[in-house]
């Protein structure tokens, strides 16, 4: 019997676009920089985080690395800081690299909203079914934007990879909320867009998988989802059909 649904976030619940090529994006930091004490040419603003996010996955070890955008901040903060930077108030500076995260995700983000009928569907699926979620990306973004679309709080587990250097399809993160929902992976149904990260990697952790082919995720990825739907208001449908399988 099912008794949870797991989802993923951006792509399946809420459409998103960001752009990091944005040259704005980086000469906004820049001149933040420049209230901190440092004096740091917009592309070198670039350089720093590619290089810095590229550093974190290679050195992780993990099979599917991920970064943490609040420590890259940190350490291109620590790396630049002048006298007028440590002379800052220290829950000023203990709080930059938090706002400078926030910062970029803001100003790379050109989309955020819900798919047509995501939360009617979830109000009607949470009156049977504990609903938790799995979500590549960072714990400062996911909140936030969970909270501009509505869905605050809908989710308990949730799930975010940055938390642990390792992103989908690694099980071990779908075997995480399995734990703190205290379920068996037949237990519960996994609702994502993409079929390498969502459907492969749910059903290496032995869950049944339901793939939404929403406008964004891998759709040519060689794995097969037990149902498939092309809009978020058929999902009900599907996992009563999954139940009585």
């Amino acid at each position: 019997m099912i008794r949870g649904l797991i989802f993923d976030i951006n792509g399946t619940l809420s459409e998103i676009w960001t752009d990091e090529e944005d040259e704005s994006v980086w000469r906004m930091l820049s001149n933040f920089l420049i209230y901190q004490g440092i004096d740091m040419p917009a592309p070198a603003v670039r350089d720093a985080y590619f290089a810095k996010n590229q550093a974190q996955r290679r050195d992780s070890g993990e099979a599917f690395p991920e970064f943490d955008a609040v420590r890259l901040f940190s350490d291109i903060l620590d790396d630049n800081a002048t006298g007028y930077t440590r002379r800052m108030p220290k829950k000023k500076r203990k709080q930059l690299p938090l706002t400078m995260a926030e910062l970029f995700r803001a100003a790379t983000l050109n989309r955020l909203e819900l798919y047509d009928g995501v939360k009617k569907t979830l109000k009607k699926l949470k009156e049977k079914y504990r609903l938790a979620a799995v979500s590549d990306g960072q714990t400062a973004w996911a909140y936030p934007e969970l909270h501009a679309v509505g869905l605050a709080g809908w989710f308990d587990p949730l799930i975010v990879s940055g938390d642990y250097g390792y992103r989908k399809p690694d099980k071990r993160l779908f075997l995480k909320a399995l734990k703190k929902m205290n379920l068996r992976a037949d237990e519960a149904v996994f609702v994502g867009n993409d079929l390498y990260r969502d459907v492969y990697g749910a059903a290496e952790a032995g869950m049944k998988t339901v793939f939404f082919k929403s406008n964004q995720g891998d759709h040519d990825y060689p794995a097969r989802a037990d149902c498939t739907i092309g809009k978020f208001s058929e999902l009900a449908a599907a996992v009563r059909l999954l139940d009585e399988r």
